[in-house]
């Protein structure tokens, strides 16, 4: 699909953290804190509901922990982490960190290289990283970063070319130890003006697509929420996959980012996925696909939520055919 020919069936890309780690009976925090349940819990929900992706995806903070955040793991909800900016905008205070040596960055390098040692060629194998606007909203604080949006832009440009730079090497280290796509994640990059994504968000996003292609990988942006303000830009980036929320309507996604890119997504996750009935899944999977065309990949709008019924996960992913 990647590579724009003609497929058996569409490839099933949905992501699982803490329905992952409760599927195989364990627990969010561990799933963040130990690379081994990660592993695990991508693996057994890719044999048991049919992904062609196993995700290194945990939380956003990684790359803040390495800065000189505290993270503390929480059983059944995602790591609580410190905002080393909160008080200050002396960027002299943050660490610089190592992806083979900050601990939980190195956590992830070991989820990617154990993929790669037990599943290369059976799934593809995706990294993660936080998307310039993300991260310096870990490092501030979102109601911070959203202040310095409008009081301090220059200095948030500048954290932001710091997050970029850090990025780079976390995803390049990701790639060499085995992974094959990374996604960005930059989910409070939805709650901006198009004005200041374009001229602030996207040329830094755009520095990560290009780092990511020269090092041989595939590029996938994840904005959570309504995007449909900041398509006409994202169709610049040059991102190879595009997951799109159920707040966008995904005729309108594709005809702003053309037909190079795949287009994944869209159902609500909480709605139609966890409260919804496998037969209404099938049918919104085929409407999606019928209005998006391809290149197109199956997936819900975000992440699969806890508690979703098992048989609503394997209708989602359900052989669809693919069509011309």
């Amino acid at each position: 699909m990647l590579k724009k020919k003609e497929v058996d069936f569409l490839p099933r890309v949905p992501i699982v953290m803490q329905y992952g780690a409760e599927y195989i009976k364990s627990n969010y925090g561990a799933f963040a804190s130990d690379y081994k349940v990660l592993v695990e819990a991508n693996r057994k929900c890719a044999e048991d509901f049919g992904f062609e992706q196993l995700s290194a995806i945990s939380d956003p903070y990684r790359e803040t922990q390495g800065f000189g955040g505290t993270i503390t793991y929480v059983k059944d909800g995602v790591p609580r982490c410190t905002s080393p900016l909160e008080n200050s905008k002396d960027m002299t205070t943050l660490l610089n960190p190592d992806p083979l040596l900050s601990e939980r960055m190195a956590d992830r390098i070991k989820a990617i290289e154990d993929y790669k040692e037990h599943f290369l060629g059976t799934y593809s194998i995706m990294g993660w990283i936080e998307g310039p606007a993300a991260e310096a909203a870990d490092l501030r604080g979102v109601s911070n970063f959203l202040t310095d949006t409008i009081e301090d832009p220059d200095f948030l440009c500048e954290l932001m070319d710091v997050c970029v730079n850090v990025g780079i090497g976390f995803a390049k280290a990701q790639i060499e130890y085995g992974a094959d796509t990374i996604g960005i994640g930059d989910a409070i990059a939805s709650q901006l003006s198009p004005q200041f994504y374009e001229s602030h968000i996207q040329p830094r996003e755009k520095l990560l697509v290009k780092a990511i292609h020269a090092s041989g990988a595939y590029a996938r942006l994840h904005i959570c929420g309504n995007i449909t303000h900041l398509l006409p830009a994202i169709a610049d980036l040059g991102v190879d996959i595009l997951d799109v929320d159920h707040m966008v309507d995904i005729a309108f996604a594709r005809k702003a980012v053309g037909e190079k890119v795949v287009i994944s997504g869209n159902i609500d996750p909480v709605a139609g996925i966890m409260r919804g009935n496998p037969d209404a899944i099938r049918e919104y999977v085929n409407k999606s696909y019928q209005a998006a065309g391809n290149p197109f990949m199956v997936n819900a709008g975000c992440e699969i939520p806890s508690r979703t019924p098992a048989e609503n996960l394997r209708a989602l992913c359900e052989p669809t055919p693919y069509t011309k």
